[in-house]
C-alpha cells in the first residue's frame, strides 16, 4: 500500500493566512477557496467587498485544479484555442484562470481558487497562500 501526504487543517490555515494577507496588501476584493485532492471544499472565505459571484467561482477553480492537478489556466488557454468541446468535461466548472494545484513531493495534496481580480492577480494570491506551505 502506498501513502501519501495531506493538508492539515494547520497547513490550510497557513495558506488561508498568506493568499489573504497577499490580497489585502493590494487592496483586492476577493474570495479565496481551498480543496483536499478530490476537490472537496476545506476553506471558503470572502473578503469583505468582495462580489458574491465569486464564493461560486473560487471553490470551483480549486475544484478543477485540484482534480486536473494543474492550473486552471491550461484549461482556459486550450477553450480559448478553439478546443470548446472541452466545456463539455464532466465536473469541471471552472475553467478560468486562477486555480492553483497544490503540490508536496510530486503529488497533489488539494488546490487554492482565488476569484475577484484579474486572472492573473488571483495566481498570485494562490501562489502566495501555497509559498507559506515552504515557509
Amino acid at each position: 500500500m502506498q501513502s501519501k501526504p495531506i493538508l492539515t487543517l494547520d497547513e490550510v490555515k497557513k495558506i488561508a493566512l498568506a493568499a489573504e494577507a497577499e490580497a489585502k496588501a493590494n487592496k483586492w476584493c476577493v474570495t479565496i477557496a481551498i480543496v483536499d485532492d478530490g476537490g472537496h471544499l476545506l476553506w471558503l472565505h470572502r473578503l469583505d467587498g468582495a462580489a458574491p459571484i465569486s464564493a461560486h467561482i473560487a471553490p470551483a477553480k480549486a475544484r478543477t485544479a485540484a482534480l486536473g492537478r494543474r492550473e486552471t489556466k491550461i484549461y482556459e488557454d486550450m477553450i480559448n484555442s478553439g478546443r470548446f468541446s472541452f466545456m463539455s468535461a464532466p465536473t469541471l466548472e471552472g475553467m478560468l484562470e486562477g486555480g492553483v494545484p497544490v503540490l508536496v513531493d510530486g503529488q497533489c495534496v488539494g488546490a487554492v481558487g482565488v476569484s475577484g481580480v484579474k486572472s492573473t492577480e488571483d495566481v498570485q494570491i494562490a501562489k502566495a497562500g501555497i509559498a507559506a506551505l515552504s515557509a
